[in-house]
């Protein structure tokens, strides 16, 4: 795979390689291949995959938050082994907030583990390019989730990024 990324929103038919994509990473919470084909289905204005030769590389899934339209949570973002370190995780949340902020979100917001410094850097880094105020605070505590006989969950942070203005 050497081509160019192409950057657009997801279908149904891209379901089943988010799945994959997510599942590999062996970093994220994986939801079930259910799960990814309704969100390509559903949430395909609010989500992005990207592309390299017609095959699904990456992919940032979010949603408008019903009780607060002007914000998004964005719920994954993951990019294949393939493609890491090309600055494909950030084109990909420019280009999705760029469509979204069109369309009257003005705030970003994401979970993230307290020791997942990666994603911690992705979005600190998107409020830097985006110039723009990034907080955050604990959403859950461990003991908020099921024991599921691996370990338990971590605790998630809330990072709320804005307000958003086009570039």
């Amino acid at each position: 795979m050497s081509g160019k990324h192409l950057i657009e929103s997801p279908t149904k038919a891209d379901g089943a390689a988010l799945w994959r994509i997510a599942r590999d990473s062996q970093k994220l919470d994986l939801n079930s291949p259910y799960a990814y084909l309704v969100w390509c289905r559903d949430f395909a204005q609010s989500s992005v995959v990207a592309r390299v030769d017609g095959e699904a590389v990456g992919f940032v899934i979010a949603y408008r938050k019903p009780a607060e339209p002007e914000a998004a949570l964005v719920w994954q973002v993951a990019v294949d082994s393939s493609q890491r370190g090309k600055g494909l995780a950030g084109q990909l949340l420019d280009r999705l907030f760029e469509r979204l902020v069109d369309n009257g979100v003005r705030y970003l917001e994401t979970t993230i583990t307290p020791d997942n410094e990666a994603s911690i850097r992705l979005f600190a880094s998107f409020a830097k390019r985006w110039n723009t105020d990034l907080e955050s605070s604990r959403l859950f505590e461990a003991g908020d989730f099921p024991e599921d006989g691996e370990g338990g969950h971590e605790p998630e942070d809330l990072y709320r990024i804005g307000p958003l203005t086009r570039q």
